[in-house]
């Protein structure tokens, strides 16, 4: 797909709306989620708000109102705003296929495969795209929280930034620096990356905030006194560890292998290379009942009422990965004990009998062998499909209710399915079409539905199928999430000097 990109961002000028930049001093100091609890903590008080992150790199992502494809964490963020999520909430997204290489979309829309030194070239460009995302958001919204990348004290990657520093300046807005005080050394982080940054960029940064203390406060005060003296910039808040917030990652999968011996279902997922939205199985982390474990490598998969395969960027290489671990005996054998498997999206594709990739999409072209447990065949094409739907399962008697289970969610693939097994399909769709497959003795499924856990009648009826005897009901993700964002809120408003950032 061919874009026009906008002119550079020094003639485009600056809006005149109120846009606060949250930056961190490391990966994961926590601006994903302050970024949402702001979005939160001023929707509540009436202002009108927008996220707003000008590169993501993530392999989980969503589908937006207006059909495209944007990081998952801006989904969440748009939701804790009360607004619908667009493309201009994330222009820029890149999902790596490999260690060097990555597809970016632009715009929600495949732009092309770029290696890094490729994508370093044409960053000069895209910084007019993020530059202009942002503005169109800015007529619509009177508060922008952009939210930034990794580091702004990464000096290999600061020419022709467009993720930190780059952008705050090319707008012109101010920045709160956030650090990570459970990692140890907080200080230390915070007056390195200011060292690292150019006096401009300095002056940007108009204070901190200390994210995930645990302890007693009185003794991080010393601490606090000395940094605002040594940088002159104030520490807006300190916020206390919050255990047990169900909010969706914006890319780091964390490998569980934690034992629940109560459980009535016992569900394992292979860790793949290329894993994608592993939000997936969210719904499945948070139940009491249910013993969920994302298997790393080199590790035997235990026995499991189900397996689960998930997305992937790049199905045949993750495919190969699954036969040199040992998972494919290791289901053969899972499911001559009688045991279920669940394919989604590229997990899906993976159940099938071959894989094509003519045109080399996601590496080397070729066709691989699936594992033929489904009667399909997928190709991958350069067009993605993009779409949100919602549907009812079409499983055999799961659920005593007269009314088919619902199911909702998105597709994002780039395979194209067809087959035998199609004709019994997972689930029928709202438009009348099919989606997935089930096989004549009921013992494997799969679809490209992400989201397939998260309205609470269709993961009650799945968690069924795969053996699950009188489960409790659960609370949906959707309430779970609703929860964890206002109790994000609610302790933002209470440990964070929230007029001294509307002041900036």
């Amino acid at each position: 797909m061919n874009f026009t990109l906008y002119p550079r961002a020094s003639s485009l000028g600056t809006s005149r709306q109120f846009t606060l930049m949250i930056q961190g001093t490391t990966s994961d100091a926590g601006k994903s989620i302050i970024t949402a609890g702001l979005c939160r903590l001023l929707h509540r008080k009436g202002r009108s708000v927008a996220p707003f992150k000008p590169q993501n790199m993530a392999l989980n992502s969503a589908v937006t109102a207006d059909g495209g494809e944007i990081g998952r964490a801006q989904v969440l963020q748009a939701t804790a705003a009360g607004i619908p999520a667009t493309t201009d909430m994330n222009p820029i997204l890149l999902k790596p296929t490999t260690d060097i290489g990555a597809q970016v979309i632009l715009h929600g829309k495949v732009f092309g495969n770029r290696n890094a030194e490729s994508y370093h070239q044409l960053k000069p460009q895209l910084l007019g795209e993020v530059v202009a995302a942002h503005q169109r958001l800015s007529q619509q919204y009177q508060t922008i929280i952009v939210e930034g990348a990794g580091s702004p004290a990464e000096i290999n990657l600061r020419d022709n930034d467009i993720a930190n520093m780059g952008f705050a300046e090319a707008i012109d807005c101010p920045v709160i620096l956030v650090a990570d005080i459970d990692r140890g050394g907080v200080f230390a982080h915070i007056v390195g990356t200011l060292e690292l940054l150019s006096q401009s960029e300095q002056d940007r940064i108009r204070g901190f905030i200390i994210n995930r203390f645990r302890g007693d406060i009185s003794l991080l005060q010393p601490g606090i006194d000395w940094l605002e003296e040594r940088t002159g910039k104030p520490v807006i808040g300190v916020l206390p560890y919050l255990h047990g917030l169900h909010l969706d990652a914006e890319d780091a999968l964390q490998i569980e292998q934690t034992t629940n011996g109560a459980a009535k279902l016992k569900v394992i997922i292979p860790a793949l290379p290329r894993i994608s939205n592993h939000t997936d199985f969210d719904p499945l982390r948070h139940h009491p009942e249910i013993d969920l474990q994302i298997i790393p490598p080199n590790t035997a998969p235990p026995p499991a009422d189900l397996i689960i395969l998930p997305g992937s960027k790049s199905v045949r290489s993750d495919l190969q990965w699954l036969r040199e671990q040992g998972w494919e005996s290791a289901i053969q054998r899972h499911l001559r004990y009688g045991g279920k498997v669940l394919g989604i999206c590229g997990g899906f594709q993976i159940l099938g009998n071959k894989i094509h990739d003519p045109d080399g999409i996601e590496g080397e072209a070729g066709t691989t062998p699936g594992l033929g447990l489904l009667e399909i065949e997928t190709r991958l094409e350069s067009e993605k499909q993009l779409r949100n739907v919602s549907g009812t399962l079409c499983l055999q008697q799961t659920t005593t209710t007269e009314q088919p289970p619902s199911v909702e969610g998105y597709e994002i693939h780039a395979g194209i399915t067809t087959g035998n097994a199609l004709h019994t399909p997972l689930i029928e769709l709202s438009n009348g079409e099919p989606d997935g497959a089930i096989s004549d003795n009921q013992q494997v499924a799969g679809c490209y539905l992400h989201g397939l856990f998260d309205h609470p009648d269709g993961m009650d009826a799945l968690l069924s199928w795969a053996g699950m005897e009188h489960g409790q009901q659960q609370l949906g993700i959707t309430a779970l999430r609703e929860e964890s964002l206002n109790r994000l809120a609610d302790e933002m408003d209470s440990h964070l000097r929230l007029d001294e950032i509307l002041n900036l």
